[in-house]
């Protein structure tokens, strides 16, 4: 395979990295504040208590709502939305043990004070939501998943460090990343997107172009083998 499923896609996008809005019937849009994915792709959502959607939930035990979710790339570029998804499903809000396990997980990829005494009744509110449709849509096309196929997948292993790989490629590696394609410049071909089969490149005057890996990798040793082979470097 050369190219990630729908579901890895969607898992990617949904597991927390990319910003994410909460909308649920006859209610203002609710930005969430940081969210994550469990091992199913369930996500928790950190809400403000005061949120409009917070309060419509108060006294039903869940509400339908739609996790929107927005990928922007870390290179700063004229358009750097890579791509989107859209979790439709029900959310309820967390109590207990359950809303502990969440705020744990949450602090994992979302390091914020507030998650350390998360009191119940509080200022913030943790929803988690159930999954019943989900669509996506980027580079790849458009897909739209039942929940088992989503929660069958995985996202992508480099899901939380692309950013970090991605402007260190944009900035010191340049020339690597036009040699790629030819006739193209050093500094005409940005770093967009990466994933374990591959990356995305945008050039200029010929759009976004694709830069499959040699095989699938799964981590950094495996990235950097691919790197080279990619790149046509030679060990010394």
């Amino acid at each position: 395979m050369t190219r990630p499923t729908a579901g890895e896609r969607a898992r990617t996008l949904a597991y927390g990295i990319a910003d994410g809005v909460l909308a649920g019937p006859g209610v203002p849009y609710a930005p969430v504040s940081a969210h994550i994915t469990d091992d199913n792709g369930r996500p928790f959502m950190l809400i403000p208590s005061g949120s409009p959607v917070v309060a419509a939930l108060k006294g039903e035990p869940d509400l339908p709502a739609t996790l929107r979710i927005s990928d922007v790339a870390a290179v700063p570029l004229a358009d750097r939305v890579r791509g989107r998804a859209w979790l439709h499903g029900w959310i309820t809000e967390l109590r207990g043990p359950e809303r502990h396990a969440a705020a744990m997980l949450l602090l994992r990829l979302h390091p914020r004070p507030e998650l350390l005494d998360l009191a119940e009744d509080g200022e913030w509110t943790l929803l988690a939501l159930e999954a019943a449709e989900i669509e996506v849509e980027d580079a790849w096309g458009s897909a739209t998943l039942e929940p088992e196929d989503y929660a069958d997948a995985a996202p992508d292993p480099f899901v939380a460090i692309e950013a970090g790989l991605l402007t260190h490629l944009d900035s010191c590696h340049r020339e690597e990343l036009a040699a790629l394609l030819p006739g193209a410049k050093p500094g005409d071909v940005r770093a967009l997107s990466l994933d374990r089969y591959g990356m995305w490149l945008r050039c200029a005057g010929q759009g976004d172009v694709r830069a499959v890996f040699p095989e699938p990798v799964s981590d950094l040793h495996g990235l950097r083998c691919a790197y080279r082979r990619l790149f046509g470097v030679r060990r010394p």
